[in-house]
């Protein structure tokens, strides 16, 4: 398959707010689906029981909120207020249950919502551990994950065994590993694979079941290695883009990035797909596994709580790791988590003398001119001083 097909497929998928893929594997398999708010889920849990995990991001410029603004204020993000409007027009009824992982304030209180608004449905918010030790935040892990199980087990009417799920850690690992090797190739060779691109494929692990999103990835990665030699490379500035781990950007946004003479080679959007580093154990107690992923293994993101670690050391080994020489700012509009981390990001930055600029934007956003002009504006001011 050619990579500009596999691209169409993922743009489709993308822009199909009816989940039409959930439907017809629900379908086809005679299985349940749970949806979940992006970040991050312990989606194994889920693949074990024999479910489709399915990433909820909203609606992005798709849909006109109507009813969904009578649900929120108008001074929180975007796509909360989206999300409702999917559910009350009954383009969510075609899944089973829902999770919302602890990331915010209006997140825990959109899970209330939803047990109003879908009250037969499973409704479960995650909560995650404040303090990284075993005996602690590790338990207190491991029971979370144990009332997961027993909802799942309820919708399923089975037990889930931890064979089964060892057996979706190991499908799971090979999927992250697929996800960094494009990641990988995308920062040592970034006009091979265009932030676009990467996106959407990355994107696509929200509903494709996970052992054909692994195939789709190997397959684009081989289509664009076949046609690496027909590719030039191009003087644009290398970039990393920071602040959107939950409220995706606009598709044309992430073009205009692009287009303003910036390679992005690494990014914290789509998360919950890169949020554990490296492979999770795939033998011993399962949970005990993930947990300790969780705790030991997990990004550094502003809805994560890091106790004592010192506030940009992640971010500033991205830029290393990745060669950027400067770091894009780029947060949805009244996103406390994110904008109250974006000062002592900037302390860092400025501390290991890295450039970098800042903006923010609303998943619905349609005008972009301001945005290539600022980070046009960014890159070649890199270019001329450094």
């Amino acid at each position: 398959m050619k990579a500009n097909d596999i691209i169409k497929r993922c743009a489709s998928l993308h822009d199909d707010i009816d989940l039409t893929y959930v439907k017809e594997w629900k379908k086809k398999t005679g299985k349940s689906a749970i949806g979940f708010f992006p970040v991050y889920v312990p989606k194994e849990l889920i693949h074990a029981a024999g479910m489709l995990p399915v990433g909820l991001m909203g609606a992005g410029d798709q849909l006109e909120i109507i009813r969904g603004d009578a649900y929120f204020q108008s001074y929180i993000c975007h796509i909360p207020r989206s999300t409702i409007e999917l559910a009350v027009s009954g383009r969510l009824d075609c899944m089973d249950g829902f999770l919302f992982p602890a990331i915010c304030d209006v997140i825990r209180n959109l899970s209330g919502m939803f047990q109003t608004i879908l009250e037969k449905k499973y409704i479960k918010y995650m909560d995650y551990p404040q303090n990284f030790k075993r005996e602690l935040g590790g338990k207190f892990y491991q029971y979370e994950m144990r009332d997961l199980l027993s909802g799942l087990s309820r919708l399923t009417g089975k037990n889930i065994s931890d064979e089964a799920i060892r057996n979706s850690i190991g499908v799971y690992n090979e999927n992250r590993r697929m996800i960094e090797e494009l990641y990988d190739l995308r920062s040592q060779s970034p006009h091979l694979i265009s932030a676009y691109d990467l996106y959407l494929l990355t994107w696509s692990s929200n509903l494709l079941e996970v052992t054909e999103h692994t195939q789709m990835l190997r397959d684009y990665k081989q289509a664009i290695l076949k046609t690496a030699d027909s590719v030039r490379p191009q003087d644009n500035v290398r970039v990393v883009v920071t602040g959107a781990f939950c409220e995706q950007p606009p598709l044309m946004m992430i073009k205009s990035l692009e287009l303003s003479g910036c390679y992005i080679v690494d990014d914290d959007w789509v998360l919950g797909a890169r949020y554990i580093i490296g492979d999770i154990k795939t033998d011993g107690d399962p949970l005990l596994s993930l947990s300790d992923a969780y705790m030991y293994q997990a990004v550094s993101t502003a809805s994560r709580y890091e106790g004592e670690q010192e506030k940009g050391r992640y971010l500033i080994n991205q830029v290393k790791k990745r060669r950027a020489e400067g770091v894009i700012f780029c947060a949805p509009s009244f996103c406390d988590p994110a904008l109250l981390e974006r000062p002592m990001l900037h302390e860092a930055l400025k501390a290991a003398n890295i450039p970098y600029t800042s903006m923010k934007y609303a998943e619905n956003t349609g005008q972009f001119q301001v945005v290539k002009e600022q980070s046009g504006t960014f890159a070649d001011s890199i270019k001329l001083w450094g």
